[in-house]
């Protein structure tokens, strides 16, 4: 099984929903697996996949094995879109999706972060949102709690139907989180019909769509 976390854009909350996600499958009794084939803003290490990399060694021994390359096979030092970010280097997504074979081997259920939004270029015709649909994933779309959400938020799921992706989708409770049942709540809930904030909630219904 995988599972894409993707968001409306960045600072959103991919990775603390991805460790959670990740917690949440261990005490469902899968094996949980982790990979963000490309980060940016990578000094030295790259800090979002070393974090999952640790969290996801202590919960899948399997993937002890696994260095951080192997997790985050593309790492950029500019802090910018990956198409930016790379220069003149080259992403292969062919590469990409063999990774995730390999690391599929060693785990029950992948988690695959992505980098910034559905529409963060990688290459000038090629987005974040091709690579959910090259690696034929299912897709968890990661919104804030802040103003601007309901904007953000469907545009990213008017996104994720044109491509045929399917998706479910979770209010990550942080930003203006006093102020979003006041200002966001309303329509989401009356509106789409449902305020997903309850991640082991999403995460139970994921299993009961694709199967464990």
């Amino acid at each position: 099984m995988r599972l894409f976390i993707t968001a409306t854009n960045t600072g959103v909350g991919k990775t603390h929903t991805t460790l959670a996600l990740m917690e949440l499958a261990a005490k469902r009794g899968l094996a949980p697996g982790c990979f963000k084939p490309i980060e940016t803003g990578v000094e030295e290490t790259p800090p979002d996949g070393s974090t999952l990399l640790a969290r996801c060694q202590e919960l899948n021994k399997n993937f002890s094995k696994f260095m951080v390359e192997d997790i985050v096979p593309y790492r950029f030092q500019l802090p910018a879109a990956p198409y930016v970010a790379k220069g003149e280097r080259s992403i292969d997504r062919n590469a990409i999706i063999e990774q995730a074979h390999i690391l599929e081997e060693a785990c029950d259920i992948l988690f695959i972060e992505g980098a910034g939004g559905l529409l963060v270029p990688i290459e000038c015709n090629y987005f974040m949102i091709d690579l959910i649909q090259d690696l034929e994933s299912p897709a968890l779309l990661v919104a804030p709690s802040k103003l601007g959400s309901i904007n953000d938020t469907l545009l990213s799921q008017m996104a994720l139907e044109r491509w045929g992706i399917e998706w479910l989708w979770y209010i990550n409770l942080f930003e203006e989180r006093h102020h979003f049942w006041k200002i966001t709540a309303p329509y989401f809930r009356n509106c789409l019909g449902e305020l997903p904030t309850k991640l082991d909630s999403i995460f139970d219904r994921y299993l009961d769509r694709y199967g464990a």
